[in-house]
């Protein structure tokens, strides 16, 4: 959608706030799949309930084909929207279920890293589909990859203590942390905690940064450097490419961190302070006249979201049981769900009034220092909590 923002706004004559609006219709169903997915996926079990959040993504993703309008468009998102929130929380409990605490930064860094590889081929194949055969076909190939993915994930996915070919030794090694019962945890038992609330709040500070360079960096570059649909791959490549080793990065940098003999304490936060300060350049990003130095500027930016975004997400995993961490993710993932889409609704109108990116840049360059502070205050340390 990012990708051909720039081209769908001159076909149907959207304006800023037009194109804000689908946006916004995204991250709020976005935040209402997460309210219930989390739930869903501790209920149902995280192979039941990952497969059906991705096959209903990939059905939203292909009916955007079907749009000719604002509301149909948004209708498209808003669907497409409530699916993919199974995503995270899924996958963060997958990460929960197979690995110790000691491999989890690194794990979350490696799946986080997947997102960044699909937005690394997307500006090199979605502009070539939307030219040969019109913008509709783009929608309907990359939706119906989902199910492909749909068939490896039933044909292997089993918890641990399920599957077959685990031997007990690695079955042991896998539940060093020890193994808890999987009944459910009730959100009530969850929000009461200063931990729950600390969480969320570094994903509404943190999460609006990664959405709007998904939805507006492809049009900044349009706007600001006249690059065109089939020019926007390599720039974007660079971007993406930097955001999947920061992804890596930031989890490696945490597990060398206790591996070392630091505590997770200081690893999870020692790794976001260091991660952040690489995000501050953001700032210069839209007032240079060369394009490479922005993408360089963005690039590092990104880079420094995933790594934090990393270490945000296996936090989650340190302080709250595994039968928890679906509803946890959920919480959070809709609380920075909420901050994206008011965030969207704020650019939508800056840039129909100012015609500029410095505001909006400048606030996203300090949002993970900000992160980091309310992680200090509100986890003083990062450890397992009883419910």
């Amino acid at each position: 959608m990012g990708i051909l923002a720039g081209d769908l706004q001159r076909t149907f004559g959207w304006s800023e706030t037009d194109y804000a609006n689908i946006v916004v219709a995204f991250q709020v169903a976005y935040a209402l799949g997460l309210v219930s997915m989390g739930s869903i996926l501790d209920r149902v079990g995280t192979r039941r309930g990952y497969a059906a959040g991705v096959a209903l993504w990939s059905v939203a993703g292909m009916a955007h084909a079907l749009a000719n309008s604002v509301l149909g468009f948004a209708s498209a998102r808003f669907a497409l929207g409530f699916a993919e929130a199974a995503n995270f929380p899924a996958a963060v409990k997958t990460v929960a279920e197979w690995f110790p605490k000691t491999e989890r930064a690194l794990a979350t860094g490696i799946f986080n890293s997947g997102a960044n590889i699909g937005a690394i081929v997307a500006p090199i194949v979605v502009p070539i589909i939307a030219v040969t055969w019109g913008w509709r076909w783009a929608f309907i190939l990359t939706g119906s990859l989902g199910f492909v993915w749909l068939g490896f994930w039933l044909a292997t996915y089993r918890r641990p203590e399920l599957n077959p070919k685990l031997s007990a030794g690695e079955l042991a090694y896998i539940q060093a942390d020890g193994v808890e019962p999987h009944e459910r945890i009730p959100w009530a038992r969850l929000l009461p905690h200063r931990e729950t609330i600390t969480v969320c709040l570094l994903k509404f500070v943190t999460d609006p940064v990664w959405w709007f360079f998904l939805f507006w960096l492809p049009k900044f570059l349009q706007q600001r450097y006249g690059v065109s649909l089939l020019e926007f791959g390599p720039p974007l490549v660079v971007v993406y490419l930097s955001s999947d080793v920061g992804s890596v990065a930031g989890g490696w940098l945490s597990s060398h961190f206790v591996k070392t003999g630091h505590s997770i304490d200081y690893a999870r936060k020692r790794s976001i302070l260091i991660c952040g300060m690489f995000a501050l350049p953001i700032f210069f990003a839209s007032r240079t006249d060369s394009m490479w130095l922005a993408v360089a500027l963005i690039s590092l930016g990104t880079a420094a979201h995933q790594a934090c975004s990393t270490n945000i997400y296996t936090i989650m995993s340190d302080v709250f049981p595994k039968r928890s961490v679906g509803s946890i993710v959920g919480l959070a993932g809709m609380s920075g769900a909420i901050s994206g889409a008011l965030v969207a609704e704020f650019v939508g109108i800056v840039l129909q009034t100012t015609h500029s990116y410095a505001i909006i840049f400048g606030m996203f360059s300090v949002a993970y220092i900000v992160a980091w502070f309310i992680l200090r205050v509100g986890i003083p340390t990062i450890q397992p909590i009883e419910l």
